[in-house]
């Protein structure tokens, strides 16, 4: 075994060009599949780090039927009141409206929302306050901004006591909500302001006391998927048992599909990869032909002194997995490189990309594979041959 690897690499090294080239199918193959797989899988773990930040606890619901039971605020305040998995509750409803500042107007999205909302999505505050049940009660034309709003379109952060007009409507700016610099926060930034429910209902049409979206978040002791099973029995019960009036969605369902998509794009570049990695496999057994047939009479040399069919074989078969497993290497060692340098460059974004172990394991024996069954036809071939054939053969 040691001395046909020897040989291997000697015979390898004697056509250095031929055989990079013949490893250049490989090595392609091999940086496809580690590359792709890996970024697949760093951008994946980066976005569902960013969703898990978003808060564990949270869940969302949605009502489209409330046959003729409609949830209320007061609703949602006895639902906190109760001993039950429920902690806080908030709508989130939204409409878009003009905001007008000075001379300067922008199409802004407002939120209808109560205190606990803030609890709710971990918001934070760079300045002043977020809103007050006293707001809510009082229907009091108050708002938050969001950091994008306070800095481009009011044009200073510090604009707490300043109106801002939504819809010819004036409310007071309260709070300016912190520059979320998260990947997620980044993709998600808008304009987007904060005002109480009870105003919301007052500024858009299409909002009325009828909550049908709000989130929840666990109360102490409670865990999401009690508060998820909790909701759903609460709601089935409430909608006469109407699975398709409500929907609730938590950060596990997101987290989930996200999952699946990431196993479903690894397999399709992975097959994309393979195909490669047996078009370079096809290359070898191409020039092991070659090979074996460069070396008709050195086989027949070595048969009638005594070589042995099976010392044949495994000779040629030896080259053939040496020359894959040489350009899966190289292939690793690149696919490295370009990782690290991917890296680099979007390290802003908070976003790394590794070798992955798996991948790698899986490269390096899809290439021991490869070598063998692309190299067992030429070995045998040349195992096969008659010493008094090759020693007469004139190529």
């Amino acid at each position: 075994m040691i001395l046909s690897f020897k040989m291997a690499l000697r015979s390898i090294s004697t056509n250095k060009f031929r055989a990079v080239l013949t490893m250049l199918g490989i090595i392609i193959g091999v940086m496809a599949l580690i590359v792709l797989v890996s970024l697949v899988n760093g951008v994946t773990s980066s976005v569902t780090d960013e969703v898990s930040s978003l808060g564990s606890d949270l869940v969302s619901v949605t009502v489209s039927d409330d046959k003729g039971s409609p949830i209320k605020l007061e609703t949602l305040e006895e639902w906190m009141k109760e001993p039950n998995p429920i902690g806080l509750a908030s709508p989130s409803s939204s409409a878009y409206c003009t905001g007008k500042f000075d001379s300067e107007s922008e199409n802004i999205k407002a939120y209808g929302v109560t205190p606990a909302y803030f609890t709710i999505e971990g918001l934070k505050l760079v300045m002043g306050r977020f809103l007050k049940s006293s707001d809510i009660r009082n229907h009091t034309q108050v708002c938050v901004v969001s950091n994008k709003v306070a800095n481009d379109f009011i044009g200073y952060e510090d604009c707490v006591g300043q109106e801002l007009s939504l819809d010819g409507m004036r409310y007071t700016i309260v709070g300016v909500l912190q520059e979320d610099e998260s990947l997620m926060g980044t993709m998600l930034s808008a304009s987007d302001v904060y005002i109480p429910y009870t105003s919301l209902m007052r500024l858009a049409t299409s909002v009325s006391s009828s909550v049908t979206e709000f989130t929840l978040s666990a109360a102490d002791g409670f865990t999401m998927e009690q508060l998820e099973d909790y909701m759903n029995e609460l709601l089935s019960e409430r909608f006469e048992e109407d699975d398709d009036a409500y929907s609730v969605i938590t950060l596990a369902v997101l987290e989930d599909a996200m999952d699946q998509i990431t196993n479903v794009l690894s397999i399709l570049l992975g097959g994309i990869a393979g195909i490669s990695l047996v078009v370079g496999g096809i290359g070898i057994m191409n020039i092991m032909m070659v090979t074996v047939t460069e070396r008709t009479r050195e086989i027949g040399i070595r048969k009638a002194i005594g070589a042995s069919r099976g010392t044949i074989l495994q000779q040629f078969l030896m080259e053939a997995v040496v020359l894959c497993m040489m350009g899966c290497a190289i292939g690793i060692f690149i696919s490295w490189s370009i990782l690290r340098l991917v890296s680099s460059i979007v390290a802003s974004l908070e976003m790394s990309f590794t070798l992955d172990g798996g991948v790698v394991l899986l490269s390096v024996v899809f290439c021991f594979i490869i070598g063998i069954v692309f190299g067992l036809y030429p070995a045998n071939k040349a195992a096969k041959m008659k010493p008094i054939d090759a020693l007469h053969y004139g190529g």
